[in-house]
């Protein structure tokens, strides 16, 4: 695997080094100590992967992670001194492409064997995904229409559910600030972010929106003017009895939180036809999903390929005719009002 770093300091090159050299087909094939510098390399000689440090001198990590996904497109990890403290910085990263991020592993009395374990770990996990751009069904009952059981549930409002991977960050932010603070809809987002970013995902999106974010907690339902967000690493779900559950079935499926889970069961007990939308990312998560809720008479919308940072997912999603509408972010934030404006509830 063909990996480059990019950063300015020269103890975190050498740590991350010493991390990579302890697999053994791990190859560092350039350094880049800027952004500049590293958009000009990955030009020349494009790798599996690139550690893309935040702040630096010249270009950050942000500006050149647009860049690169713009001219020479990779998978980029985001490795910076504090992810939490960067959180704004990092979900900008991600917007522009980057597929996750993870705090710099650091040597000598300050570091511990822990952090260069994350980063080994978020590694595999991404070069897993790369070998796994189609991805099989995942191994779900298929579901039925929904039955009486749904009849019984609170007083009815509209729904959108919105599934999003590499890039979503910013199309969500995009979708989110044009809506108004009267929204009447109910929102849920399964985004494909690790846990540990989740609440930071949640804290900024808030930031651009006039609605309320909050997490998808066991036991929630679905609320009015209330954008839930799926939050751990295991595979949101609505139950039998209209509330919001997680689960680790199935354990073996690379993308997590799944969109296609979360968009199943919604098919199999939500007794409405609402509104689905599929953003983009890398894969077919979610494209089996919007299928099934089309079918059922539910609203479906994929991103339209010019605005969308990886057109994987919803690619996928127009090859098997999903979808029923093909829209930019934009274009989806004002079918959302035009929809809830028409709706008796």
């Amino acid at each position: 695997m063909k990996i480059a770093i990019v950063n300015d300091m020269a103890i975190a090159i050498e740590a991350l080094k010493r991390v990579l050299l302890t697999v053994s087909d791990y190859e560092v094939v350039w350094v880049a100590h800027d952004g500049s510098e590293a958009v000009a390399r990955c030009a020349r000689n494009t790798p599996d992967l690139i550690l893309m440090d935040l702040l630096m001198p010249v270009m950050d990590g942000v500006e050149a992670t647009r860049e690169i996904m713009k001219h020479s497109p990779c998978n980029i990890l985001i490795v910076t001194t504090s992810v939490d403290k960067n959180a704004g910085k990092v979900f900008e990263a991600m917007g522009y492409g980057a597929r996750d991020a993870v705090n710099t592993p650091v040597f000598g009395s300050e570091g511990s064997p822990e952090s260069a374990q994350q980063l080994l770990h978020k590694i595999a996990t991404l070069r897993k995904l790369m070998g796994n751009s189609s991805p099989t069904s995942i191994s779900l009952p298929q579901p039925t229409r929904p039955t009486s059981l749904a009849i019984s549930s609170p007083p009815r409002l509209p729904l959108v559910a919105i599934g999003s991977s590499t890039g979503g960050p910013k199309t969500l932010a995009t979708i989110l600030s044009r809506l108004p603070a009267n929204f009447s809809a109910s929102l849920v987002i399964v985004q494909h972010v690790d846990q540990q970013f989740s609440a930071g995902l949640v804290g900024w999106l808030n930031q651009q929106t006039p609605l309320t974010v909050k997490l998808a907690q066991v036991g929630d339902r679905f609320s009015k003017g209330t954008v839930l967000v799926a939050g751990t690493n295991n595979h949101l779900c609505l139950g039998s009895d209209l509330s919001l559950s997680y689960t680790k079935e199935p354990t073996d499926y690379p993308y997590r939180p799944s969109v296609d889970v979360f968009f199943k069961s919604l098919a199999k007990y939500w007794n409405h036809k609402e509104t689905a939308i599929l953003l983009t990312g890398m894969g077919q998560d979610g494209a089996e999903g919007l299928k099934i809720l089309r079918s059922h008479g539910w609203h479906t919308i994929a991103q339209d390929e010019k605005s969308c940072i990886v057109y994987g997912m919803p690619k996928a999603a127009v090859q098997i005719n999903a979808a029923v509408e093909v829209l930019s972010p934009e274009a989806i934030a004002d079918r959302l009002i035009q929809r809830i404006a028409r709706s008796p509830f």
